[in-house]
């Protein structure tokens, strides 16, 4: 257990380097080693469901990557909720000392480092969100409070919440904000409850001038809660401050709320941020990759990401991070058959089952030829060119083998099918046309 409980220290150490203090203070601190831990099998608890489930969804393969690294015979990394909740995880209002939380808001938050509005790619489907994030932490009277915003599980809701952080405060440096999620809202509304000391809550939250408040479908149900943010909200609305408030879902298709919250919520400025397309997705991938100047990711392997991973743009970063921190640790080349191993279950998971007849179909509508010609022998460029563009597509965008692949274009032999992917990666790099006819194809198929 000593071996386990140093190699813990070393991976907190690191954890804590890339995590940033902020991430690493919300989330992976509370994370303690748990009793019967072994250097084959590490238990790791958490104090809560919401907060187990998070770090198993975020970090359960760098943890794993992480111990093996000190631990060579480790195979697994579980965690698990703890039945008791540790006090330190949380911080609720203490009664014994209401001016010491009433105070606490002039401690400056610390936002994630990496969620900045630099840093946060844009196109049609996030811009509206994107600039009226902006707008709201612009100096001034604010243009609208409160700001809604609503999307999907991992398409830039909190990115955009510690961008303005980031930015108000930058803007206003005597200014306070507070930065919660819906469960620690309602954790804490709960202490003080039992506390019998509410007044120093409410003090500590609506005396800031920027108040966020993350993932707020989770107290969906929790009446006595929702009457305590009902107050906070009008509190914030009338008083002209800035309140911003991130769900999965827009106000009127909130579970579990009342009426009259939902109506408050959707009285400012409702913005949604829609499933990033494919363009996008390459733009966050090729953003990332400016954060690691030591990797050397072909362009073929950035498309392969952001055309299989189309869930949301949390597990497209996971993704690039696992194939790196595999790539880094094996001390090998990030080629395009290393990232299909590598992703070769998170690729099947993610796929739109993509056919090749559907590829076939699209091909031949692209260049205007028949599609029974990509199945024939002709040898014309004007056929062999997007014969072969739509066998590459066919490697790339189905689980399909070579052989199978070289058997649906006119039963080909599976070199034919390498020569044809590698010839077109090859034009990819040299012709801006062959990488455009590409792309266009790509999105279509994914569409």
């Amino acid at each position: 257990m000593e071996a386990v409980a140093k190699a813990w220290a070393h991976v907190r150490g690191n954890l804590r380097r890339s995590a940033g203090q902020r991430l690493f203070d919300q989330w992976l601190k509370p994370v303690v080693l748990v009793d019967g831990s072994s250097a084959e099998s590490v238990r790791l608890g958490l104090p809560s469901t919401f907060m187990t489930q998070w770090v198993k969804n975020h970090y359960s393969e760098r943890l794993l990557l992480e111990f093996r690294a000190v631990l060579p015979d480790c195979t697994s990394v579980t965690l698990e909720t703890l039945a008791e909740e540790p006090k330190r995880v949380l911080k609720p209002v203490a009664a014994e000392a209401p001016a010491a939380a009433a105070a606490a808001p002039t401690e400056r938050p610390q936002f994630d480092s990496r969620f900045t509005f630099q840093r946060f790619v844009t196109d049609a489907t996030n811009r509206v969100a994107f600039n009226a994030a902006k707008a709201v932490a612009q100096p001034g009277v604010p243009q609208f409070s409160p700001l809604y915003l609503h999307a999907g599980t991992g398409q830039g809701k909190t990115h955009l919440m510690h961008a303005i952080g980031h930015a108000f405060l930058e803007a206003n440096p005597d200014a306070t904000a507070i930065y919660v999620t819906a469960e620690r809202f309602m954790f804490e509304f709960v202490q003080a409850l039992r506390a019998k000391d509410t007044h120093a809550f409410k003090a500590r939250l609506r005396s800031v001038d920027l108040l966020m408040i993350d993932d707020l479908q989770f107290i969906g149900g929790k009446d006595a809660t929702q009457e305590e943010f009902f107050h906070t909200v009008n509190e914030f609305m009338g008083s002209g401050k800035r309140l911003v408030i991130a769900a999965d879902r827009a106000p009127q298709a909130l579970e579990g709320f009342e009426t009259r919250l939902a109506g408050r919520l959707g009285s400012g400025l409702v913005a949604d941020i829609k499933p990033a397309e494919l363009e996008l997705r390459r733009a966050i991938v090729a953003q990332k990759l400016k954060d690691m100047p030591a990797v050397d990711m072909p362009h073929e392997v950035m498309d392969l990401l952001a055309a299989r991973i189309t869930s949301n743009v949390r597990e497209l970063e996971g993704a690039l991070n696992r194939l790196v921190a595999y790539a880094q640790l094996s001390d090998q080349t990030i080629t395009i058959d290393f990232a299909t191993v590598t992703l070769g279950e998170v690729l099947r998971t993610a796929q739109r089952r993509i056919t090749i007849d559907e590829i076939q179909r699209a091909v031949s509508a692209h260049f205007e030829v028949k599609q029974i010609d990509l199945i024939s022998e002709r040898r014309a460029v004007a056929i062999a060119r997007p014969r072969q563009i739509a066998m590459y597509l066919a490697k790339r965008l189905t689980t399909r083998s070579l052989p199978e692949i070289g058997r649906k274009f006119g039963n080909r032999d599976h070199s034919t099918v390498i020569h044809a992917v590698k010839r077109i990666e090859d034009l990819r790099g040299k012709d801006s046309e062959i990488d455009g006819a590409v792309r266009t194809l790509m999105r279509t198929l994914e569409g």
